[in-house]
């Protein structure tokens, strides 16, 4: 006898299965942590074999959970795509489309690749580079869409993210226990530099600066070696990084928005649609923007390529 399997289960055991938990996951489909759970559970009954081991509020894959991961990624993937390739316009064109560097890895490859899926007529170029520099490129009518990290809201900007300010540093390195404070940071036109070199001067924690190159990657070269530490937000942290937290030393910092902007040019559909696939990415992950992340959030246990 043929079986069919409800789609809203898969997504339900891939959620769990991507944040961690039934609490984030419940977050993150912006549903209750009892729907989830008996979504699970429904699918554990359906399938006749048990997804997790539960032991001290810890969830692990089973071997049977292990199998269907894969699997259920690629239904779940393959669902959205019937429904975006049947029920959005046959676009073909160009967007241009400015990121600031630090962040494309936490949340661009996402939002590409479903993009991509929906309307793999369109070419999305890329523009990288801190965010005075896109802003600028925005007015200039060079790129249609930008994101960028601001301290403040920001006038005709649609916030899709607010996350926290970090310091960064090697595990269990010592980087943070120099004086003066070895940092790696930003040029002038960086948004978290003067953040920064404001609360070090207000903890009177004096600092040297070691690099000043706007490019996370080369922050995280110095802080790798040990001989530096730098600032990001708490989503962008590598895993082979970690967080320095109040026991570090070192003081607080703010939290900081994820902007989006359109060129006051930007009224094509096609520029919209593309606007509307960023927003609705942002809201799947996080479905209360302005609630600040909790830094401390569990760690995935299985992570699908984006």
């Amino acid at each position: 006898m043929l079986r069919d399997i409800d789609t809203t289960l898969l997504r339900a055991f891939t959620a769990v299965v991507d944040t961690g938990s039934v609490t984030a996951a419940a977050r993150q489909l912006n549903r209750t942590q009892s729907a989830i759970s008996l979504q699970i559970k429904r699918l554990e009954e359906m399938l006749g074999a048990d997804l997790f081991e539960r032991e001290h509020r810890k969830l692990t894959l089973t071997p049977a959970g292990e199998r269907l991961i894969g699997l259920a990624i690629r239904l779940v993937d393959l669902n959205d795509e019937i429904w975006g390739q049947m029920t959005t316009p046959d676009f073909d064109g160009e967007v241009r489309f400015g990121v600031p560097t630090d962040i494309v890895p936490t949340y661009i490859p996402p939002i590409l690749k479903r993009y991509n899926r929906t309307w793999p007529k369109v070419r999305v170029t890329l523009t990288l580079g801190n965010s005075q520099h896109l802003l600028e490129r925005l007015a200039q009518g060079e790129i249609d869409i930008a994101l960028t990290t601001d301290a403040e809201p920001v006038r005709n900007a649609e916030t899709l993210r607010v996350d926290k300010l970090v310091f960064v540093g090697a595990p269990n390195g010592r980087a943070h226990l120099m004086t003066p404070l070895p940092l790696a940071i930003g040029d002038a036109s960086c948004r978290f530099r003067p953040v920064v070199l404001d609360a070090l001067r207000e903890a009177d924690r004096p600092w040297r600066l070691v690099l000043e190159v706007s490019h996370q990657v080369a922050q995280e070269a110095m802080v790798l070696a040990g001989i530096a530490i730098f600032a990001a937000l708490s989503d962008s942290v590598p895993p082979t990084l970690e967080v320095l937290g109040r026991d570090s030393g070192l003081p607080e910092l703010p939290q900081f928005m994820i902007n989006m902007h359109l060129s006051p040019a930007a009224s094509e559909p096609l520029v919209k649609a593309f606007a509307d696939h960023v927003r609705s990415e942002f809201q799947t992950r996080f479905p209360k923007p302005g609630k600040m992340h909790d830094v401390a959030q569990a760690s995935p246990m299985h992570k699908p390529a984006a």
